[in-house]
């Protein structure tokens, strides 16, 4: 594949960068993963900037990283002193630039819908594949609007995609563009538009950008010789910035070679492992936690019979199909996760997810309100900040005593819990309909009479035959 280059010098690419900035006063919001294509975008935009007269510099460039918080942790930290190099830099340099980070909402991350809600694991050819889009899209499209709102504006979103990396990739381009204009609407943001400086560049092109342009130095202060290395060691590349595809269609991580440490949609985690034959050998834990996380997604007993709502559903031979992760395997994974987070001392799982799991275990399953407080006092020896305000809704005697009378009396010990747990919510309500609506809508759970459900399905279809 002939060079980019060898029609077009650095200097025009500069150049047609420049005439777009300059064209309206629709803020820039760059997607930056880090990766060496990202990584040459934002270069190639701070090198405009920083070519232009001050008064000319009118308009703000946002550099946005999005952190799923179960990145690699080698990417991770690499990330960090990227963008507090970039705001640092052009802080010094008077650029219009504005590096954040964003991240999922602390109700709605990977170990709070796995550990807290129960969520099985995502996987290549799941049905239910939820990570990409709660953990990278979502985040990163709420900060875009964001931005728009507090601009007043349009916005123009620019992204590190080249039609060399991959045929499908080529073909998805090249439908979209428009022969009369350098952007292209986004499909799934309106008022957003999106422009592709790179979109030409081979990737020998992007590494000429990166180690020949100013002998490998990033305008803001780094060495482009770490990036080599971490490709290297990884013998990969980065997990594209996704939520900003102009393809209408979600990006996947699967695909991708800088990663989250634990997904599961791929069957080997390449970079991990390369990580790992590199001489990382503190990523161990990592990928051996990964190896049982996966492990378990499809046993038995680490699953519930039900959805979260309650509801039904047979496989093909007639029995209840899988729901959610059961409370014990959600237990399970937590009391692993923390394991591996103190054998590698660095932090897997934040304050804030704890607290969000702890109160959906509240809500949903913990009568005592004590089973994460003192199951990560048992394990690290620490109390969490908020352990001295956790006191039980039912005490531990009079809970072994329900159970016993469940089982005596053959009541499924769970909807008793759900009932209890429901009446307490509710209860401060002055509407006595709410408190009502609500516990009919336990009783009547799918889950509970699905074998009354099933004989009555089997003696329509006999009466039937007949």
């Amino acid at each position: 594949m002939s060079s980019y280059f060898d029609i077009v010098s650095y200097e025009e690419l500069l150049n047609e960068i420049k005439y777009v900035y300059r064209s309206d006063d629709r803020p820039w919001i760059i997607g930056y993963s880090g990766g060496k294509d990202s990584t040459t975008v934002v270069e190639l935009v701070y090198e405009m900037l920083k070519s232009l007269a001050p008064q000319h510099r009118h308009k703000n460039v946002y550099i946005i990283s999005s952190d799923t918080l179960i990145e690699n942790p080698l990417i991770k930290i690499y990330l960090n002193k990227m963008n507090n190099l970039l705001g640092e830099a052009a802080a010094k340099d008077r650029l219009p630039i504005k590096s954040c980070m964003v991240t999922p909402k602390f109700n709605n991350t990977f170990w709070t819908n796995i550990i807290g809600k129960g969520f099985p694991t995502p996987r290549m050819n799941g049905t239910f594949r939820w990570c990409t889009d709660r953990l990278k899209i979502k985040p990163s499209a709420d900060k875009i609007k964001a931005i728009m709102a507090e601009e007043d504006k349009e916005v123009i979103v620019l992204l590190g995609v080249r039609k060399a990396e991959s045929i499908a990739r080529k073909r998805r381009i090249e439908g979209r563009e428009l022969t009369t204009r350098m952007l292209n609407r986004h499909e799934t943001i309106p008022n957003a538009y999106v422009y592709n400086p790179i979109v030409e560049l081979t990737t020998e092109d992007v590494w000429t950008v990166l180690l020949e342009h100013n002998s490998g130095k990033t305008p803001w202060g780094s060495d482009n010789s770490e990036l080599v290395a971490l490709y290297s060691d990884a013998d990969s590349g980065e997990c594209p910035f996704a939520g900003m595809s102009n393809s209408g269609q979600t990006q996947s991580c699967g695909q991708s070679r800088f990663g989250c440490w634990c997904c599961t949609v791929v069957k080997e985690d390449k970079s991990l492992n390369g990580f790992i034959k590199a001489g990382h050998r503190e990523l161990i834990p990592l990928a051996e936690f990964r190896t049982w996380l996966m492990s378990i997604r499809d046993v038995d007993k680490y699953r519930e019979k039900k959805h979260r709502d309650g509801t039904v559903y047979a496989d093909k031979h007639g029995n209840k199909g899988y729901g959610p992760f059961t409370w014990e395997a959600r237990k399970l994974i937590l009391t692993k996760l923390i394991e591996t987070q103190k054998a590698i001392n660095y932090e897997l799982i934040t304050l804030d997810e704890l607290r969000a799991i702890d109160e959906i275990w509240d809500r949903e399953l913990d009568l005592s309100r004590r089973v994460l407080v003192d199951l990560y006092y048992d394990l690290t020896g620490e109390k969490l900040p908020w352990d001295s305000y956790k006191e039980a809704l039912i005490k531990a005697d009079i809970v072994d005593s329900i159970e016993n009378m469940c089982e005596e009396y053959n009541v499924p010990s769970e909807l008793v819990k759900n009932l209890l747990l429901s009446v307490h919510q509710n209860k401060n309500y002055s509407n006595p309909k709410i408190m009502r609506k609500e516990l009919e809508k336990l009783l009547n759970q799918q889950w509970l009479h699905f074998d009354i459900l099933k004989e009555i399905e089997n003696a329509d279809n006999e009466t039937g035959a007949c």
